[in-house]
C-alpha cells in the first residue's frame, strides 16, 4: 500500500494555485485536497464541504481549545483552519494530502509533520502580473485588492522556506512542474522508514 505524504501549497491570492491542482489531478495519483475551516462569510457560490466549512468565531475558537486543528491562523480578520480528522483518514489511506495554505500555516505544518511534509511556493514572476489577476477575477472591491497586493509582498519573502519554487506563467510548463513535485512528496522517506528499511536490508544476508 502507497504511503500517505503532505504537500503544502502556499502563494499569494490569485497565483492560480487551484487550477494548477485542477490541471494535475489526473496525473498525481488519489489525493486529499484539504478544505479548510473558516469564520468568513461565504463568498457568491461557495458551497459548504466543497470549498469551505463555514462555522462561527466562537465555534471555531472552541475547537482550538479542543486541539482539533492541524494549523490555523487569522487573515484578513477571519480564522482559517485544518481539521485533523480527515487529514489523518487519507493519510492511513496512502493518499497525498494537499494544502492550499498561507506561510504561517506553513511554518505550523513543517513543525509538527516535516517527515512526511514537502512544500512549494506557488506565484506569478511579478507583482505587476498578480494585480492583473486580481483584477481580473472581479471578485474583491480595491480595498480588498490593495490588501492581499500588500500582503503578497511580505510573502514573496518566505520563498527560501519551502522546498520548491513553481512560477505560474505559462500554465502547461507550471502543471508539468507540479504533477513533479507531487511526485517527489510521495517518495519522501522519514527517518523511520529509512532504518526500517536498513534492517531489512541486513535481514536479507
Amino acid at each position: 500500500m502507497k504511503k500517505g505524504a503532505i504537500l503544502l501549497l502556499s502563494g499569494p491570492s490569485g497565483a492560480g494555485k487551484s487550477t494548477l491542482i485542477q490541471g494535475a489531478s489526473d496525473a498525481i495519483g488519489d489525493y486529499y485536497f484539504s478544505i479548510s475551516t473558516t469564520t468568513r462569510k461565504p463568498r457568491v457560490g461557495e458551497k459548504e464541504g466543497v470549498d469551505y466549512f463555514f462555522v462561527s468565531k466562537e465555534d471555531f475558537e472552541e475547537d482550538i481549545k479542543a486541539g482539533d486543528f492541524l494549523e490555523y491562523a487569522t487573515v484578513h480578520g477571519n480564522y482559517y483552519g485544518t481539521s485533523l480528522k480527515p487529514v489523518r483518514i487519507a493519510l492511513s489511506q496512502g493518499k497525498l494530502v494537499i494544502f492550499d495554505i498561507d506561510v504561517q500555516g506553513h511554518r505550523l505544518v513543517r513543525a509538527k509533520m516535516n517527515a512526511i511534509t514537502t512544500s512549494a511556493f506557488i506565484t506569478p514572476s511579478t507583482l505587476e502580473a498578480l494585480e492583473q489577476r486580481l483584477r481580473a477575477r472581479c471578485t474583491d472591491n480595491e480595498s480588498v485588492i490593495v490588501q492581499r497586493l500588500q500582503n503578497a509582498k511580505s510573502e514573496i519573502e518566505a520563498i527560501d522556506e519551502y522546498d520548491f519554487l513553481i512560477v505560474n506563467d505559462a500554465l502547461d510548463q507550471a502543471v508539468q512542474e507540479f504533477i513533479m513535485v507531487a511526485n517527489v512528496a510521495r517518495l519522501k522517506q522519514n527517518s523511520e522508514d529509512k532504518a526500517k528499511f536498513i534492517l531489512e536490508w541486513f535481514s536479507k544476508e
